[in-house]
């Protein structure tokens, strides 16, 4: 064999190696493409705080949760807000015609809530990926406080003294006593501060649930976030008297509202 030829064979078995070992190279090197699966728990625990409104008020409540599993979380909740009466009215000028301050004609009570609970959030739908969107429910029950602060009127009166008419304006609390003042536009200034009547305060106790439907986004992210709606109910044993009682309007002893809640937080391990 010649020495031109022994190099020719040698150059085609070096190409024909090189050849070989890339396309070995490009079968290892080159990944097969798969779909990453993010479903499972990633975190145990979990808090919020809850932005609430109803026709009949507000409320801001913190939730401590345990995530049971995707589906499923345990939590506790404590709530502050306040009930109104949906027939309160409220007026910015008196009969007379006189400046006057906004109150609302009638009310005899300020309702302040303190709610605690016992609830569980489930999932509905499949299990989402990440930043999907959660579809599910929400179901509590606990002990409902109300506290009832007596609502305080400006209440103009008006004294003779030498003859000459002596305008003062003394805060009241409605009683039989002051009724007909209480209750006579014209003698109304002003609501009093709200800070009047806490050396007052009655108790009722009694229950209170709450039954929603629950959308979060990033089921499986760091931080919560959600929006539910649904109803809630307070049952007291007794009446609580917010207005005054009439032939048209009546105390009640059941309140039921229809409430929005935005659902702000965080979960960890």
């Amino acid at each position: 064999m010649s020495y031109k030829a022994l190099i020719t064979n040698t150059l085609l078995i070096i190409l024909m190696c090189w050849s070989s070992s890339e396309s070995n190279a490009q079968r290892i090197i080159k990944p097969k493409l798969t779909e990453v699966d993010w479903k499972g728990i990633i975190y145990k625990k979990e808090w919020a705080l809850d932005f609430r409104i109803t026709q009949r008020g507000a409320s801001i409540a913190y939730n401590s949760g345990k995530i049971k599993s995707y589906y499923k979380t345990n939590y506790y909740q404590l709530e502050l807000g306040y009930t109104k009466d949906p027939r309160e009215k409220g007026q910015s000028k008196n009969a007379g015609g006189g400046p006057t301050g906004a109150f609302s004609f009638g009310k005899i009570n300020s309702v302040i809530n303190i709610r605690g609970g016992v609830g569980v959030k489930k999932y509905l739908s499949e299990k989402e990926r990440r930043n999907g969107l959660s579809v599910g429910y929400t179901v509590e029950i606990g002990p409902s406080i109300a506290l009832l602060k007596p609502y305080h009127l400006d209440l103009i009166y008006v004294d003779i003294i030498d003859g000459r008419q002596i305008r003062r304006v003394v805060s009241e609390s409605f009683s039989e006593e002051n009724a007909d003042k209480f209750l006579d536009r014209s003698s109304i200034s002003s609501k009093s501060s709200f800070f009047k009547g806490f050396d007052d305060l009655s108790v009722r106790a009694g229950i209170q649930g709450k039954i929603g439907a629950h959308l979060a986004t990033g089921a499986f992210d760091k931080y919560v976030r959600a929006f539910e709606t649904g109803i809630m109910f307070d049952i007291f044993p007794s009446k609580i008297p917010i207005l005054v009682e009439t032939e048209e309007v009546s105390a009640n002893r059941i309140f039921f509202a229809l409430y929005m809640n935005f659902h702000i937080g965080t979960r960890s391990n």
